[in-house]
């Protein structure tokens, strides 16, 4: 299987200017010693749109006629809603029960098709509609124009802190921290670290990498965390980049996802869903080592920040 390069991330840049937000670099909650970036800014609240936007862009004409097709807990569905939009390209999104419903009403503010299934069936409604409707498929994180569009997020982090040497994601289904990955080892003569991140009840990737061979997770184990963006397992395409080219990877508790998405809206006043503050976690609870005199040496992405208002009132107000 051939790996997303660095020239792949390079030119997804260039195709994506203009069309999604060049987060900046923020402090992280005082004292803390990390810098973040803040992907929950982007204008559908998620890095997801850099990936969608890329592969849109580089649809085959005749299959986008059809349009396009995809699964997703949200973020990705909205990310691919939005840039089919753009272009005028029809969507269908395939979300599992459960679903935030914040991330559902916004997917269809952006005129896609929603459809609802169990969570263990959504890879087969969407092959079903490939095969029926002829639907283009963009798949969340298993696709290298995906992988292309989110490792922007590292590019633009090696441009904003020239000082950086660790960098740490979250980590779902691996789109995002194989194309940070990939940016990384493109950073000579510097040497950064990627470290990804995983909630202990949805650590698939932990594992996997541990036995060298994937070890997936069934959705009755990954939706037991909060952290509902990041309960996809990694592919094999995703396996194959992280096991290349992530340096770590952590695991962190539901406590200490609440306790950060509670100190990034009172630190830093930024708004995390729990999937999105799962880097920032690992930080503050000292998964990852940070030297505080250097903040610029550590950036944590917060990947998203769509999160039911309801939930993000209670982790504020009680953690």
């Amino acid at each position: 299987m051939e790996l997303v390069t660095a020239d792949d991330v390079r030119a997804a840049a260039a195709r994506i200017r203009g069309h999604v937000l060049r987060t900046p670099l923020t402090a992280a909650p005082e004292g803390a010693g990390f810098l973040l970036k803040p992907e929950s800014l982007q204008p559908t609240g998620a890095f997801k749109l850099r990936g969608a936007t890329n592969a849109v862009a580089l649809l085959d004409p005749v299959r986008s006629g059809y349009g396009v097709v995809t699964h997703s807990s949200g973020n990705h569905g909205l990310a691919l809603a939005r840039a089919a939009a753009l272009q005028g390209v029809a969507c269908t999104v395939v979300v599992p029960e459960g679903a935030p419903r914040v991330k559902v009403e916004r997917i269809r503010g952006y005129g896609a098709r929603v459809v609802t299934v169990p969570p263990a069936e959504r890879l087969a409604a969407v092959e079903e509609f490939v095969d029926r409707e002829h639907l283009a498929p963009v798949p969340p994180f298993d696709d290298p124009r995906v992988i292309a569009g989110q490792g922007t997020v590292g590019s633009e982090i090696l441009e904003q802190s020239p000082e950086v040497t660790t960098i740490v994601v979250p980590v779902g289904g691996g789109g995002l921290a194989s194309g940070v990955a990939t940016a990384a080892r493109a950073a000579r003569p510097r040497r950064v670290r990627v470290v990804g991140v995983e909630p202990e009840l949805a650590a698939d990737a932990a594992e996997s990498l541990r036995a060298g061979r994937l070890v997936p997770w069934g959705p009755e184990r990954t939706y037991r965390t909060m952290a509902d963006g990041v309960r996809a397992c990694l592919s094999e395409r995703t396996f194959a980049h992280l096991a290349e080219r992530l340096d770590e990877i952590v695991t962190v508790t539901e406590d200490e996802i609440a306790r950060a998405v509670a100190a990034l809206a009172h630190g830093a006043r930024l708004v995390a869903e729990p999937s999105g503050a799962v880097a920032a976690a690992a930080v503050l609870a000292g998964r990852v080592d940070v030297a505080p005199e250097r903040p610029g040496a550590t950036v944590a992405v917060l990947s998203g920040g769509n999160v039911d208002p309801d939930l993000f009132a209670r982790l504020v107000a009680t953690t």
